[in-house]
C-alpha cells in the first residue's frame, strides 16, 4: 500500500550488455516487466537502426500469420486460447519458424487458389445449366401461327407469311447470364442501340450464386436476346461485355441443347466431388495450423517487441558492448539483475552484464503498483493528469470518498441494490467476461469499473437506509418515535393535516428517537420537502467542508516530503486558517444550533399573567422561536452588521461572546490573504533564492532553486513538477504574478467550492423526487386498482399491475439507475478533480510504461502486483 499511497522511488540506470547476450537479456526483462527504457537513438532514422533487418523479418512472419489467421476465420473455425505464453523463440530457431511459415503460407495458397478455380469452373458450369434450362422455355413455347412460335411471331409484322418465314430465316440470338441489378439499365441499352428491333427474353434465378472470390451471394438473371443482322449481334455482344454479362453457348436445336444440358450435369457432379475434397483437404490443413497459431503469433511479438527494444540501445567506442538506458523501481532492482544473469547464463556468455545506477536531473516516470481492485479508482485520477513524481497520489483515499459522495447524491436503498447486483455479477464472473473480450466500448467501460460500481451500490444502500428512502418507500423498523397527543378522534377524524410538536408529540421524550436515520412518519408528512431540503443541505456543505479541509492538509505531506518546510509556514498555514475560521465556523453553528436549541416554549411572555423575570429571558432564549438563522448570521458575520431579534426574550447570537469572535475571525481570515500574497515571495527576495537559484539554473542545476532546499534528497532525479514550477528561474515580477494568481485561484475557488458542494443536497433531493413521482404517476395506480373493489375489480386490477410494474421497473432501470446514475457520477468526478484535488494535487507526471510481454500481448495500461 506505501507505493500507492506515492508512487514508487524510480532509479535511472545503465545496463551494460554483451552483444551475444542482448537477446536472451532483453527478453528476460520484458517477462519481468519491470524497467522502461529511453531511446538513445532518437537522432537515428528508423532505417538506420541495427536490427531494422530483424525487424522486418518480424512484420513478414506477422503478416503471414494475419493472413493464415484470415483464412482460418473464413472457414469459421475455432482458434484456441493458449493458457500458458511460450517464452520468446531462441534466435537460432527464427530461421525454422520461417521455414514452417513460410511452407503452411504456400500450402494454403495453393489450396485456396485450387478452390478459387474449381469454384470458378463450378460456377460457369452451374451458368450455363440454368442458361440451357431457361432457354428451352423460350424456345418451346407454342403459339401456333401456322406452326410458327410465339417468339418469331413477336417480331412478325403485318406483312404476308411468306415475308414471316423469311424473317425467321435470319434471326440471331445470344443467351447469357447478367447480374440481376444490372438487368434495367441492361435492358434499356440494348432497346437504345437497336431502336426496339432486339427481342429480350429474361429468367431471374431463384437460387443465388457463389462468388468464387469473395464466397458473397450473387443474384443473377438468364437472358437471351434476339437480333437480325450481324451489325446488330457485334452491338449486343458489345453491350454485353459492358454490362459484365457471362455469354453460353446455346444450340437451337432442341436435341443438341438436351445432349449438352446432360453433360454440363455429369461435369458438375465431378467437379462438385472434386471440389469437396479439396476442401476437406483444406479444412484439414487449417485446423491443424489453428492448434499452434496462437504459440506462433505470441513468439513472433515477443520477438519483434525484443528487436524493436534493442534498436533503442547505442554501442561503447568499442562497439563490443550495447548500453541501454532504463527507469527501474527501487524495489524490482534485484529483480532486474537477477534477469540479466539469467539472460546472460541462456545465451551462453562468459562475460556478465552488469547494471550501474546513474544520477540525473531529468523527471522520473510516475509509478503506483496497482492490483484489480484499485485499478479503477487510479484510472479516475489518470484521467485528470499523471501524479508528478512522488506526489502523494489521491487515489487511495478516491477509493472511500468517492463512492461515498456519490451516494450522498444517489441516496436510494433500492436503486443502489440494483448497482450493487450488477457490479457483484461483474466481479464474480469477471474471469469469464474477460475472456469473451467483448467489442462494446459501453460494456468496457463498465466492466472496467465494476469494483467502483459495487462499492457505489454498497455506499448507496448504506445511505438510502440513512434516509430512510427505498424506491421512494420507508421502511418501519423499528417503530416511530411519534405519537399523536393532544388530539382526541374528533380532532383526528375532522383535519386532513395535524402539527405535532416535537415536544408533545415525541413518544418517550426521556428515551432515544428513531435508532438509525429518519423517522418513517416523515414519509406522510406534508412538509417533508421542506424538512429534508434543510437536512440535506446543511449535510452537503458539513461534508465539503471537510473534504476540502482534508485536502489542504494533504498539501502539509507533500511539503514535508519534498523538504519545503517554508511552505507549511507561508503557505499552509493562511489557507486553512482562512478555511478553518469562516467555513468551518459556519459548520460548527450548525451543531451548537443542534445541541443548544431545544423544541418547546416553556414560557410565553406575551401572556399578562406571566412573569418575565431574568432567569426566564435567559431560557426563553435557547427556545425554538429564538433560534436564530445559521446564513443569516454568517452573511452578517461577513458583512460586519447586526441584526437585532424580533422575538421577547431573544437574542442574536447563540452564546455570549459570538459577536468578538466572529470579528477577530473574520479580521485573521482577512489578514491571511495579504500573507499568502506577499509571504513567500518577500522572504524569497530577502533570502537571495531568486539570484541564486537563476545562477544554478544557468549553470543546468535544477535541483536547487526557489525552494529553500532540494526538492529530492532520497532520489537520483527531482518531480518534473517542481522542476518546472521552480520560481528561481522567473523573474521577480514574475514570481509576485504567479503568487497572486495563485492567491486568488485559492481564496475565490474556496467560496465557489463550499457552494459547489451543494450539488450534493440539490442530486439528492432531485433523485428522491423523480423516484417519488414514478411511483405515484405509475406504480401506484395499479396498486390502488388491486387493492380496491369487487372480485371483477380486482382481476383487472392485478393485470394493469403487472403491465404497470413492467413500465416501472423500466423506467425506473433507464432514468432513475442509469441517467441518475451517471449524472451523479459525474457530479462526483467534479468534485474530486476540481473541489478537491485542486488543494494539493499538481498532476504533471508522466506514466511509468514498462517493457513487458504482458503489456504488449493483452494491452494492458498498469502492472499488477
Amino acid at each position: 500500500m506505501g507505493s500507492f499511497f506515492r508512487s514508487e522511488k524510480m532509479f535511472l540506470c545503465q545496463l551494460f550488455i554483451q552483444p551475444e547476450a542482448a537477446y536472451s537479456s532483453v527478453a528476460e526483462l520484458g517477462e519481468a516487466g519491470s524497467v522502461q527504457f529511453r531511446d538513445l537513438n532518437a537522432d537515428v532514422n528508423a532505417f538506420q537502426r541495427k536490427f531494422v533487418n530483424e525487424v522486418r523479418r518480424c512484420d513478414e512472419l506477422e503478416r503471414k500469420l494475419r493472413y493464415v489467421e484470415a483464412e482460418i476465420n473464413k472457414e469459421n473455425l475455432h482458434i484456441p486460447e493458449i493458457e500458458d505464453l511460450p517464452n520468446a523463440p531462441n534466435p537460432r530457431e527464427i530461421t525454422d519458424l520461417e521455414t514452417s511459415l513460410e511452407k503452411t503460407e504456400n500450402e494454403i495458397l495453393e489450396l485456396s487458389q485450387n478452390a478459387v478455380n474449381l469454384k470458378s469452373n463450378f460456377l460457369e458450369l452451374t451458368e450455363l445449366k440454368y442458361v440451357l434450362e431457361k432457354t428451352e422455355v423460350f424456345f418451346t413455347e407454342q403459339e401456333g401461327i401456322n406452326g410458327t412460335d410465339s417468339l418469331t411471331r413477336a417480331l412478325i409484322t403485318e406483312d404476308s407469311s411468306a415475308q414471316a418465314t423469311n424473317i425467321r430465316g435470319r434471326l440471331g440470338f445470344v443467351a447469357g447470364v447478367v447480374p440481376r441489378e444490372r438487368v434495367p439499365a441492361f435492358e434499356r441499352m440494348l432497346w437504345r442501340i437497336s431502336r426496339g428491333n432486339v427481342f429480350l427474353r429474361q429468367a431471374e434465378l431463384d437460387q443465388p450464386l457463389e462468388d468464387p472470390s469473395t464466397g458473397n451471394q450473387i443474384y443473377k438473371t438468364v437472358f437471351a436476346a434476339f437480333f437480325q443482322g450481324e451489325q446488330l449481334k457485334s452491338r449486343v455482344k458489345k453491350v454485353c461485355t459492358g454490362f459484365h454479362a457471362s455469354l453460353y453457348p446455346c444450340p437451337s436445336a432442341t436435341t443438341e441443347r438436351e445432349e449438352m444440358v446432360k453433360g454440363v450435369r455429369t461435369r458438375l457432379e465431378d467437379l462438385n466431388m472434386v471440389l469437396n475434397q479439396t476442401q476437406d483437404h483444406r479444412h484439414r490443413v487449417l485446423v491443424s495450423v489453428a492448434k499452434e497459431l496462437q504459440n506462433c503469433m505470441v513468439m513472433v511479438r515477443k520477438m519483434k517487441a525484443i528487436y524493436h527494444t534493442l534498436n533503442m540501445f547505442n554501442l561503447d567506442v568499442t562497439k563490443k558492448c550495447l548500453i541501454a538506458e532504463c527507469w527501474v523501481p527501487v524495489r524490482d532492482l534485484a529483480g532486474v539483475r537477477k534477469a540479466l544473469a539469467e539472460g546472460g547464463r541462456a545465451s551462453g556468455s562468459s562475460i556478465p552484464s552488469f547494471l550501474n545506477v546513474i544520477e540525473t536531473s531529468e523527471g522520473s516516470p510516475t509509478f503506483n503498483r496497482t492490483n484489480k481492485f484499485t485499478r479503477g479508482f487510479q484510472n479516475l485520477i489518470d484521467s485528470y493528469g499523471v501524479s508528478s513524481y512522488r506526489e502523494v497520489n489521491p487515489a487511495l483515499y478516491t477509493i472511500i470518498t468517492f463512492p461515498f459522495l456519490f451516494a450522498i447524491m444517489f441516496g436510494d436503498a433500492g436503486h443502489g441494490l440494483i448497482l450493487t447486483a450488477f457490479g457483484l455479477y461483474m466481479v464474480i464472473e469477471e474471469k469469464k467476461l474477460m475472456k469473451q473480450k467483448s467489442d462494446s466500448e459501453i460494456w468496457n467501460i463498465f466492466f472496467a469499473g465494476r469494483y467502483i460500481i459495487l462499492l457505489m451500490g454498497i455506499f448507496s444502500v448504506y445511505t438510502g437506509f440513512i434516509y430512510n428512502d427505498i424506491f421512494s418507500r420507508s421502511l418501519n423498523i423499528f417503530g416511530s418515535s411519534w405519537t399523536i397527543d393532544g388530539y382526541n378522534i374528533s380532532d383526528i377524524q375532522g383535519n386532513a393535516e395535524l402539527t405535532l410538536s416535537p415536544y408533545t408529540n415525541f413518544a418517550k421524550f426521556d428515551a432515544s428517537p428513531y435508532p438509525v436515520g429518519l423517522d418513517p412518519v416523515w414519509q406522510a408528512a406534508t412538509n417533508k420537502i421542506i424538512f429534508l431540503n434543510s437536512y440535506k443541505m446543511k449535510l452537503s456543505i458539513i461534508f465539503g467542508v471537510a473534504h476540502m479541509i482534508f485536502g489542504v492538509c494533504l498539501s502539509v505531506v507533500n511539503h514535508i516530503h519534498f523538504k519545503k518546510s517554508i511552505n507549511i509556514i507561508l503557505e499552509f498555514v493562511p489557507q486553512i486558517l482562512f478555511l478553518l475560521l469562516l467555513f468551518a465556523y459556519m459548520v460548527a453553528m450548525m451543531f451548537i444550533k443542534w445541541v443548544i436549541y431545544y423544541p418547546q416554549e416553556t414560557v410565553d411572555c406575551n401572556n399578562e399573567t406571566v412573569t418575565c423575570t431574568q432567569d426566564v429571558l435567559d431560557v426563553i432564549r435557547y427556545g425554538p422561536s429564538c433560534a436564530p438563522s445559521v446564513l443569516i448570521l454568517f452573511i452578517n458575520m461577513m458583512l460586519f452588521k447586526s441584526s437585532p431579534p424580533t422575538g421577547i426574550g431573544c437574542q442574536e447570537f447563540m452564546f455570549d461572546g459570538q459577536d468578538v469572535i466572529q470579528t477577530a475571525f473574520v479580521v485573521v481570515a482577512v489578514l491571511c490573504i495579504p500573507v499568502l500574497l506577499l509571504a513567500k515571495p518577500l522572504y524569497l527576495l530577502c533570502c537571495g533564492r531568486s539570484k541564486k537559484s537563476e545562477h544554478t539554473s544557468e549553470n543546468g542545476d535544477v535541483n536547487q532553486g526557489l525552494e529553500l532546499t532540494p526538492e529530492m534528497v532520497d532520489t537520483p532525479s527531482p518531480s518534473p513538477a517542481h522542476a518546472e514550477h521552480n520560481e528561481g528561474d522567473n523573474a521577480v515580477g514574475e514570481i509576485f504574478i504567479l503568487q497572486g494568481i495563485h492567491t486568488i485561484e485559492y481564496i475565490l475557488s474556496t467560496i465557489s467550492h463550499t457552494a459547489s458542494y451543494l450539488r450534493l443536497w440539490a442530486l439528492s433531493l432531485a433523485h428522491a423526487q423523480l423516484s417519488e413521482v414514478l411511483w405515484t404517476m405509475v406504480l401506484s395506480i395499479g396498486l390502488t386498482g388491486s387493492a380496491d373493489g369487487d372480485a371483477q375489480s380486482y382481476v383487472v386490477g392485478s393485470i394493469l399491475l403487472y403491465v404497470l410494474f413492467a413500465a416501472w421497473a423500466g423506467l425506473t432501470l433507464a432514468i432513475l439507475v442509469m441517467m441518475e446514475g451517471l449524472s451523479a457520477f459525474l457530479h462526483t468526478l467534479r468534485l474530486h478533480w476540481v473541489e478537491f484535488m485542486s488543494k494539493f494535487y499538481e498532476g504533471a507526471g508522466y506514466v511509468f510504461q514498462p517493457f513487458s510481454f504482458k503489456i504488449i500481448l493483452e494491452g494492458e495500461d498498469v502492472v499488477e502486483d
